[in-house]
């Protein structure tokens, strides 16, 4: 997918994202590559917002689509709205080159312990 991180903290992630790559048949940014693209930076917060020997899972993705882009890169801000114990909820926004609103997303995370892998 090309994401690059430029920013990061459990409260606030920012990445770009090449529209070049993640395109669907019509050539338009494709909405599933959006939906992951959010996915991922909201999670990666949730990840930092976990902590040693914790990581995040998503348990939510809600997303919805308001322009698309054909050239250029996405940049993805991903926004603490609730960070507690147990859940971790962002909301991503994804706008174009020209600062349009491309998607608002919501991801909710579950915070939970990490595991040994099995041998």
């Amino acid at each position: 997918m090309g994401v690059e991180v430029l920013e990061q903290s459990a409260d606030r992630v920012v990445a770009r994202m090449p529209v070049a790559g993640n395109r669907q048949s019509f050539g338009l940014l494709h909405g599933g590559a959006s939906a992951a693209f959010a996915e991922a930076i909201g999670s990666w917060a949730a990840v930092i917002h976990a902590g040693p020997g914790r990581t995040a899972v998503g348990v939510d993705l809600s997303v919805t689509h308001h322009s698309s882009a054909r050239e250029g890169h996405v940049t993805g801000v991903a926004t603490a709205l609730h960070r507690g114990r147990t859940l971790a909820t962002y909301e991503v926004v994804l706008t174009a080159d020209d600062g349009r609103r491309l998607s608002t997303a919501r991801i909710t995370n579950l915070i939970v312990t990490k595991k040994e892998p099995a041998s």
